[in-house]
């Protein structure tokens, strides 16, 4: 993790600037109260009129000073804040990006969003406004008091006093309040989570009538986030009117003290005045010492939460001079894998097949026998607990994961598709690469081009987030045009038929045997996905239960051979209807 001492660093000429002008500001405002204490001595006792302008330009050059000095300083310390924020955002999204699939899967998303926006923010709030207050109060009250020393130092026990007892009561709250924000940082992760997994699955909770449960588990995490919120609420309030007592007390003690050593010939009327001003102007400080805690409470929690993250580490990692493979001609080998994740069950056990280059290997298999973990130790999202993956007879950890993951066009069995043009989700992982005469044909290729030239705006037609509006049909079609548009020289195509009627399917599988060139993998459950495959897999319990060509499975009346008659009915041999169907 970059350290935040390193991205000060980084604006330390900015910070420097804003620094010294605070200092000016603050300087200058505590010559006020000096000038008023010669006007009151000079012009109004010993009645020397003729000081009065001066004086009266020395207030001017004050007052403008501070007007811009004021202003730099603010502009300055927000403008670094904003920036510091904006990096830190991009390096912790980089960071989670960079991340292996088994951090998501036990990472929910709202405890993402948490960390990269409200938690980003807060440190924001430190580093601009509120760091800027703290050291403004510091150095505010630093020279203030010696100020008050200069004008006499017994008078100025009292403020001294005061700042300790405001000190103590702000180091008790930050103490309490430190916890309090760890909570509420949590319970905002889980509150975003909700409202995330409700938000996107609206259709699924009214499909299945669900509204009344999801709202009572939205607000049982509302009422705890309020609970929370109280309680933080509660700790400031008992201790900020602390401050506030503080704050009132102070200056009548200096008026009544100070009459009395004035009274006595112990300091001068003008004296007592700048007194009395140095007492209100330390009133601020204390009164800031609350709200200040109270946010730089935030900010520390919120950076232990970003620390946190940070503590994750990919478990899927690259070689430092990885392979570079000068053409990937997409011969796919699995040498004895298997593989389970972090304390569960062995999802796939001793996998063993080759497909060479441009061939085709069909993958059936019931729910959960392990069809798509093949492809996602394929493409590295999780790595082999045994054995090997070759691509080009090159084990994959030795390849770069991008030039591995580009060399692999992948129709997803759970379509996503971003709120964007039909164009641009096509396009997408080539952007720059793909032309428009490109994505027509693939288009064309996936049976989509029907359905989108009768839009209105045909390929620049906003679809909405994940797809909405279309149906789970057309959302598969522009997915396998999406892989096709790519031309990698693997293709995988994960279940990505299942909601196309049978005509529509038979085409696709027609211009999937044009593809010569490309090595593809189909997963399955109809056999007509598969039967025209060079070899096919049955997997049972993540092992390979059989293997074959169609007819050869169909021959040994096993798994294929009832998926089969489920499927199609009575086998009467010779060439099977599915065959003749296709």
């Amino acid at each position: 993790m970059k350290k935040l001492s390193s991205y000060l660093w980084e604006y330390r000429f900015s910070y420097l600037i804003a620094v010294l002008s605070l200092l000016i500001a603050v300087t200058l405002d505590m010559l006020s109260p000096r000038l008023m204490a010669r006007v009151v001595d000079d012009v109004i006792v010993g009645g020397n009129t003729g000081k009065l302008p001066g004086l009266l330009l020395g207030f001017l050059g004050i007052g403008l000073g501070r007007c811009i000095f004021q202003y730099t300083k603010e502009y300055t310390f927000d403008k670094n804040g904003a920036k510091i924020s904006g990096d830190m955002r991009r390096d912790l999204f980089h960071h989670v990006q960079s991340l292996s699939a088994d951090f998501f899967d036990r990472t929910n998303t709202g405890e993402l969003m948490a960390r990269v926006k409200e938690d980003v923010d807060r440190i924001w709030d430190a580093l601009g406004y509120v760091g800027m207050l703290l050291i403004e109060v510091i150095y505010h009250t630093a020279i203030t008091l010696t100020s008050m020393y200069l004008l006499n130092w017994r008078m100025a026990i009292i403020p001294t006093a005061a700042m300790i007892l405001c000190g103590s009561f702000a180091v008790i709250m930050e103490r309490k309040l430190g916890k309090v924000y760890e909570e509420i940082s949590e319970e905002n992760a889980a509150l975003n989570t909700v409202a995330e997994e409700n938000l996107a699955g609206v259709r699924t909770v009214k499909a299945f009538a669900r509204e009344k449960f999801e709202i009572g588990k939205f607000l049982s995490h509302n009422k705890r986030y309020y609970e929370l919120n109280m309680e933080q609420s509660k700790v400031f309030v008992r201790y900020y009117p602390c401050f506030t007592v503080v704050t009132r007390v102070l200056p009548l003690l200096t008026v009544l003290v100070g009459g009395k050593l004035v009274i006595d010939g112990g300091m001068t009327l003008g004296q007592l005045t700048a007194f009395v001003e140095y007492s209100g102007a330390i009133v601020w400080p204390m009164e800031m010492l609350g709200w200040l805690t109270n946010s730089f409470s935030a900010a520390v929690a919120s950076y232990k939460k970003i620390r946190k993250l940070y503590e994750e580490k990919p478990t899927v990692t690259e070689m430092t001079e990885p392979v570079k493979l000068d053409k990937v001609r997409g011969k796919v080998c699995f040498d004895h894998v298997s593989f389970h994740k972090a304390d569960q069950y062995e999802i796939l056990h001793d996998i063993s097949f080759t497909v060479e280059a441009g061939k085709t290997l069909g993958i059936m298999g019931a729910t959960g026998a392990g069809k798509t973990s093949i492809v996602q130790l394929l493409q590295r999202m999780y790595d082999a607990t045994d054995g090997a993956v070759y691509l080009d007879d090159v084990d994959i950890r030795k390849l770069s994961l991008a030039q591995l993951r580009m060399s692999i066009s992948y129709v997803m069995q759970d379509v996503f598709l971003f709120s964007d043009t039909i164009q641009e989700n096509i396009k997408l992982g080539k952007k720059a690469y793909i032309d428009f005469k490109t994505v027509r044909r693939a288009s064309t290729q996936a049976q989509a081009s029907g359905f989108i030239e009768r839009m209105e705006d045909r390929y620049d037609t906003v679809i909405g987030e994940r797809g909405v509006g279309l149906s789970g049909g057309q959302k598969q079609r522009i997915s396998i045009a999406r892989a096709l548009a790519k031309k990698d020289p693997i293709l995988v195509m994960d279940d990505s038929t299942s909601a196309l009627d049978m005509e529509t399917e038979q085409m696709i599988q027609q211009t999937l045997k044009t593809l010569e060139n490309t090595t593809k993998i189909i997963i399955a459950h109809r056999i007509s996905a598969v039967c025209n495959a060079d070899e096919i897999l049955v997997l049972a319990d993540g092992a390979i239960a059989e293997r074959g060509t169609h007819e050869t499975l169909l021959a040994k009346r096993g798994l294929y051979y009832e998926t089969y008659l489920s499927q199609y009915g009575e086998y009467k041999g010779g060439e099977s209807n599915v065959l003749q169907f296709v």
